[in-house]
């Protein structure tokens, strides 16, 4: 048995290292240079290539490198594999407070001044009064984000498609039907959905019409969450008031792509949370030891839902 780990395009060896001293060297294969395809019980991968599966003819389960499974392309890999995804609390801790730090950024006026700054303006502004914050998902991240912004004496609103319980101080908004009536009430509009066909451009132009005009969105989710030419029309329009954007459509982002330049637009790294190799690699080894005992994979994501 052998855990192949097929992340292309990124420096893995730090990862391969960690995992050679967890599991032994014998254990692990790297793709592309796969010498004992028959060997491969389990996969970690991110942005695998379609025709890796045909190649394993005895895979048995399947980890995401990412908290996301929208890395793996799931429709390519076989329905009968189950799916394990990253679970770092870590990342819950520094997106809710990435967050945060954004709403108060926005809030008090801070890309105004920024702005001042650079052509040596002084011009105080009174703090901004906005102190509603809607949510889109509100899955172990999002419900993380939002106690800490409730604990900042922010009102806070949820929505996501199906029903919650841990819903204390938030008022809860689920199914389709609900999504405009929140919609409305965002002074901040925070992203958190997984990425799923259903959530693919959910930020388009039509979304984006039901929020107030001086909402900010702050994106935390997926690039691929947000039709890119809407947003700029509305940022360009004064129908939406700014933006936060650490996730896009093409990473990095290309030094044409007006995000850069749109006033109001305040463009981060992917940087919001960014997952512990540690911790990403106590998780896959505990889930390929199970995997060799027999037991069930932790943190399995539903199939159907994609997440």
């Amino acid at each position: 048995m052998s855990l192949l780990v097929a992340i292309p395009n990124r420096n893995i060896d730090k990862l391969v290292a960690k995992l050679h001293e967890q599991l032994g060297a014998e254990h692990v294969q790297i793709w592309p240079d796969i010498s004992r395809p028959d060997d491969v019980t389990m996969v970690l991968g991110w942005q695998v290539p379609a025709e890796l599966w045909q190649q394993l003819p005895n895979v048995q389960a399947v980890s995401s490198f990412g908290a996301g499974v929208d890395g793996l392309n799931l429709n390519a890999i076989p329905a009968h594999l189950p799916v394990a995804r990253i679970v770092d609390n870590g990342l819950a801790t520094d997106m809710a407070e990435y967050v945060l730090g954004h709403v108060l950024f926005h809030k008090l006026n801070m890309p105004r001044y920024v702005s001042q700054q650079q052509h040596q303006q002084w011009r105080p502004k009174r703090v901004k009064p906005y102190n509603q914050v809607g949510m889109l998902g509100f899955g172990q991240l999002g419900q993380a984000i939002a106690q800490r912004l409730v604990a900042n004496d922010f009102a806070v609103c949820a929505w996501s498609n199906s029903a919650k319980n841990n819903t204390d101080g938030i008022v809860h908004y689920y199914g389709e039907d609900a999504l405009e009536a929140m919609l409305k009430q965002c002074d901040y509009l925070v992203n958190v959905l997984p990425l799923t066909e259903q959530t693919h451009k959910i930020i388009d132009e039509e979304l984006l019409k039901h929020l107030p005009n001086h909402c900010v969105l702050i994106n935390v989710g997926r690039g691929q969450h947000v039709d890119e030419d809407a947003l700029v029309e509305a940022l360009n329009s004064g129908e939406l008031a700014g933006a936060s954007l650490d996730v896009f459509i093409e990473e990095p982002l290309r030094q044409s792509h007006p995000f850069w330049s749109t006033p109001n637009v305040i463009v981060t790294p992917h940087c919001s949370a960014l997952s512990q190799i540690d911790a990403v690699v106590a998780q896959v080894v505990e889930n390929y030891q199970r995997l060799c005992a027999g037991k069930t994979l932790l943190h399995r994501i539903d199939r159907e839902k994609q997440y």
